[in-house]
């Protein structure tokens, strides 16, 4: 059993009554009687016992005092916690304290002071304190708080209702404060807080989250020692409707030429601030149809001088356009560093800083950090370059380099970003003419300080064209859209990397394809391209092309790092193309169900194209291919073949200049003699000398072997050379201007099977247009003579030295004797 005696000079109530939310199956009995609840008023005496074992389950227990420091003396110190020998429940103490308007209270905390925290948050020994100011009828709450903090003494004007939340298991004897003394403030309170050493104090306006009330005065002192440097930060705040005044800060600070100092809420708050100074909260008559909230909740951070604080850095942008700089620290803006981490700080000017400092093109800034290690800043930088004038923007040249003013800072640069904007039938253009760019593929991995990304953007679709670095194969990149280019820096190098950068933007008239990479690929090293959007794959209908430039005097070996294209169509066709640049060259179509060319060699510069289809759910078009370079191997039997075309064309001459002289030595006059072996038909199919030698190259050719000069087309036809058909030909036109297309949805690899499927006529001695090279062009007549040649010295007008020509023909063709 308890037993209670409360004396009625100390005007103290106990209650208790059942815990909220949970059933009651515990009671309290009073001699005999049994309740739910008991209420002892001043002057009685009880002895009371509980029906079960755990009566901290099911009750909780109030005591309230009522102090009158209006009428009476005001009970001044410590605050004791009466009465004794209460049962172990959860408790809570109140102190109504009546007080004056013209005589506001000055409560004192004994260590470890408070700290105040935000509605809905618990302390972590469940002790709290709830502070409420009395004026008349109206309560403000001042705050909830836990022990261990900074906050030391609250003055409040009029009343105050102070409670203090135990549980029922707290070793906690005393209140923890006292009533000080009674002082006139003129405004709802005054919050002292006192700041030793490096620390950071949070602190929130009366009735927070709640509106501040209406036209009301606030004000917090800040205790701080002179030799340490405090900054404020606001974090959270809002504003109500003012109909009269203006919601305002002002700051007290010792030594200000201009105190008060006024600042809005939307400000930059004062900071490096030395020694002690006060912050008020001036509220406005606000708008009885519209009130709003004014509310605040910010952070004061206390940290020693930094050695470095008066040295300063020049940022010039003066000279820069469109151009926004931003140094923040590490993780911004999604993480933000807890309060009690040392913070970094960059100022504008000596009273002027923040965590995050914006910087715009156009202006001079000296800033300075006060920061114990720089390492944990971070420098972020974008720029915006627009065509707005065709005809001027299509001649110049931008350059994409990081300007001088951020790569001097002692920061490191986090990303820099180029937002490139063309207008409608203007496309850009990305070059490095020096270092040139080399794709990040898992196969080829980027190790350099800095790598670009890439984005290409329509108002529908984005696509990532990759990531990039210096030194590798690509010269030229050209999209449709507008870009933007990332460059993101790894480690430290970058700062000696950065003078060498040489990546360039021009805008450029329209392309064909979403993307165009223009490939030198290095002789030394395997170049691997692959597709953009990687690994997620291409947007539907969307055609990237690369077109690679193949040196004099070398071969370049392409290859596919997989057999298909991996993809199934839903609508339209997937198709790869591959297309040399040169006359009369193959081009090769495969379509999404087909096998991926085998690695081949091609001897000119080419192209490869591939067009997107809308795949089915799931399948993603992603490719990868390599290239690599070889010198050309110099062919023995090539060799052999010119020099015995050579030696007969030097026999041929010989033999005329002999007849010549035989001529000449004859004064008879020219006759014409009647040969009966000569083949007086009339010509059906051409000879072997048939045509002038102009054209005609028979003679150096017929002694080749057939492998040897058609050798390379045998390998990539499986043995088969397919004759020109007249089918899809999408390479006509000036080499080199426009990328390979895919094939129009009319036409169907069916018709090039087909056209490959007949075999071509064997190579016979009466049928020799087979060994020419050059494909005869539409509409040009076949020459079966020599009589209408009149070019390049093959004139045929009737002299002797003809006559003895057609007599070497007549016998090559096997008619005439010596």
């Amino acid at each position: 059993s308890f037993t209670v005696s409360l004396h009625k000079v100390d005007n103290i109530t106990v209650t208790i009554k059942p815990k909220p939310g949970v059933f009651p199956r515990c009671q309290i009995r009073v001699k005999t009687i049994s309740r739910s609840e008991l209420k002892i008023k001043p002057g009685e005496n009880v002895t009371f016992a509980f029906t079960c074992n755990t009566p901290e389950k099911y009750f909780i227990m109030e005591i309230q005092k009522n102090i009158d420091c209006v009428s009476g003396p005001c009970p001044f110190g410590e605050v004791h916690l009466h009465p004794a020998a209460l049962p172990r429940l959860n408790r809570t103490f109140v102190w109504d304290v009546k007080a004056s308007t013209k005589a506001g209270l000055e409560l004192k905390f004994s260590a470890p002071w408070l700290r105040q925290i935000e509605p809905g948050e618990t302390c972590p020994d469940f002790a709290s304190y709830n502070i409420n100011s009395s004026i008349d009828t109206a309560t403000v709450n001042i705050g909830t708080f836990c022990r261990d903090g900074l906050v030391s003494r609250i003055k409040l004007l009029g009343g105050v209702v102070m409670s203090l939340h135990l549980p029922w298991d707290s070793p906690l004897t005393t209140s923890g404060f006292s009533i000080a003394n009674r002082a006139s403030i003129k405004r709802l309170c005054i919050i002292e807080s006192i700041l030793k050493g490096e620390s950071s104090i949070t602190l929130m306006s009366p009735n927070y989250p709640l509106g501040f009330p209406e036209d009301e005065l606030m004000t917090w002192q800040f205790v701080v020692p002179s030799n340490l440097r405090a900054s404020v930060f606001f974090h959270n705040y809002s504003l109500s409707n003012c109909a009269r005044k203006e919601e305002r800060v002002e700051y007290y600070i010792p030594g200000s030429p201009s105190n008060p100092e006024v600042f809005k809420l939307s400000d930059s708050q004062p900071a490096n601030i030395a020694g002690s100074f006060n912050l008020s909260l001036q509220g406005c008559d606000q708008d009885a149809q519209n009130p709003g909230i004014l509310r605040l909740l910010f952070q004061v951070i206390v940290q020693h001088p930094q050695v470095d604080e008066n040295v300063t850095h020049l940022v010039d942008l003066s000279k820069e356009w469109n151009v926004t700089v931003t140094i923040h620290f590490e993780g911004w803006p999604g993480h933000v560093p807890l309060m009690s981490e040392p913070i970094c700080l960059i100022c504008k000017d000596p009273r002027t800083c923040d965590r995050v400092l914006t910087l715009v093109s156009g202006a001079v800034y000296k800033i300075s950090f006060l920061c114990k290690d720089l390492s944990r800043l971070r420098i972020s930088a974008e720029k915006s370059i627009s065509c707005v004038d065709v005809r001027w923007c299509q001649r110049k040249v931008y350059s994409l380099s990081v300007p001088k003013a951020i790569t001097q800072l002692p920061i490191r640069l986090h990303k820099f970003v180029w937002k490139l904007l063309a207008p409608d039938l203007i496309n850009v253009e990305i070059t490095s003419p020096s270092l040139k760019l080399r794709q990040h593929v898992p196969e080829q991995r980027c190790n350099t300080s800095y790598s670009y990304g890439i984005v290409s953007a329509t108002p529908a679709t984005e696509l990532n064209v990759g990531v990039f670095c210096p030194g590798g194969p690509i010269e030229k990149i050209q999209m449709r859209n507008n870009i933007t280019i990332t460059l993101k820096t790894f480690g430290k190098g970058f700062l000696n990397e950065s003078n060498h950068q040489d990546l360039k933007m021009s805008f450029v008239p329209h392309i064909k394809d979403e993307c165009t990479f223009t490939v030198r690929p290095d002789p030394k090293t395997k170049a691997y391209l692959q597709t953009p959007n990687w690994p997620y794959g291409l947007p539907p209908y969307v055609s990237i092309s690369w077109y690679l430039i193949v040196p004099n005097k070398q071969v370049a070996r392409l290859g596919f790092s997989k057999d298909r294209m991996g993809i199934a169509c839903e609508t339209g066709r997937a198709y790869l193309n591959i297309k040399e640049e040169a006359l009369g060259a193959e081009e090769t179509v495969c379509r999404e169900d087909e096998l991926l060319p085998k690695p081949r060699n091609m001897y000119h510069d080419f192209w490869v194209n591939i067009s997107n289809c809308k795949p089915v759910e799931k399948t993603q078009l992603t490719l990868q291919f390599w290239v690599t370079l070889a010198d050309k191997q110099i062919d023995l039997g090539v060799i052999l073949a010119v020099v015995a075309g050579a030696g007969v064309v030097a026999a041929i001459g010989l033999t005329v200049c002999c007849v010549k002289k035989k001529k000449k030595k004859s004064q008879n006059p020219m006759v014409g003699v009647y040969n009966a072996n000569v083949n007086t038909q009339p010509p059906r199919k051409q000879g072997l000398f048939s045509k002038g030698r102009k054209k005609n190259e028979s003679h150096v050719y017929a002694v080749i072997d057939d492998a040897m000069v058609y050798g390379h087309l045998l390998k990539e036809s499986n043995g088969s050379v397919a004759p020109e058909v007249d089918v899809y030909r999408p390479f006509e036109g000036p080499i080199g201007s426009l990328p390979p297309s895919p094939p129009p949805f009319s036409f169907r690899k069916e018709t090039k099977r087909a056209s490959s499927a007949e075999e071509p006529p064997p190579l016979t001695d009466t049928d020799h247009d087979t060994y020419t090279f050059a494909h005869q062009k539409s509409g040009q007549s076949e020459d079966s003579g020599d009589t209408d040649e009149k070019s390049d010295g093959d004139t045929n007008e009737k002299s002797d030295g003809d006559t003895s020509v057609s007599l070497l023909e007549n016998k090559e063709q096997g008619g005439l004797g010596e």
